[in-house]
């Protein structure tokens, strides 16, 4: 009852809008979601609205402009915090920001995350950097555990458990911030 469109990038994908359409129309089906990295976002949040995606999980691991810059190598950041915007202007609920914790990259940004969830329903999800592939072989202090999260904002109170993440909010927020550990 549920399908997750992830990629690469779906929204590269040429006829990903029908294709999504499609998708949506097959009885029974309860959710479409689709991950994306936000580039190209602003452009079809609508449409994909209008096709029937339910909801939208983005990857973004920075706040910061240069940093995303140098993370991504691609000058996009813009791009992809307009269509976070756009898309819940398009009527997206509970769109849920996927950030990768690495120590020393984005560890100084976890405030400025949580801040997001003030006045937006977004839940900010922070993954632990798990030691695979290329990045096993990464300096260890990379790897920190999302316990760093609730010991640098002792205002987070557990709500619930939501498939991988633990879900916690900050009392008066709107959104929720989810750690997957």
């Amino acid at each position: 009852d549920k399908i997750r469109l992830t990629g690469g990038e779906p929204l590269l994908r040429d006829g990903i809008v029908g294709f999504c359409k499609r998708l949506s129309n097959i009885e029974g089906l309860n959710s479409l979601v689709m991950t994306t990295n936000g580039c190209l976002l602003k452009r079809y949040a609508k449409d994909l609205k209008n096709a029937g995606v339910s909801r939208l999980n983005i990857s973004l691991d920075t706040l910061n402009k240069d940093k995303f810059n140098k993370l991504t190598g691609i000058d996009a950041f813009d791009d992809v915090i307009e269509g976070i915007y756009e898309a819940q202007k398009c009527g997206f609920k509970n769109i849920k920001i996927n950030a990768v914790l690495m120590g020393g990259i984005n560890d100084d940004e976890i405030a400025d995350f949580i801040e997001l969830t003030k006045n937006n329903d977004f839940t900010i999800r922070f993954t632990e950097l798990m030691p695979l592939g290329a990045c096993s072989q990464w300096d260890k202090a990379r790897f920190i555990s999302s316990d760093l999260v609730l010991e640098t904002n002792q205002n987070l109170e557990r709500i619930s458990f939501d498939g991988v993440s633990e879900i916690y909010r900050v009392n008066g927020y709107k959104g929720r911030i989810g750690l997957i550990r």
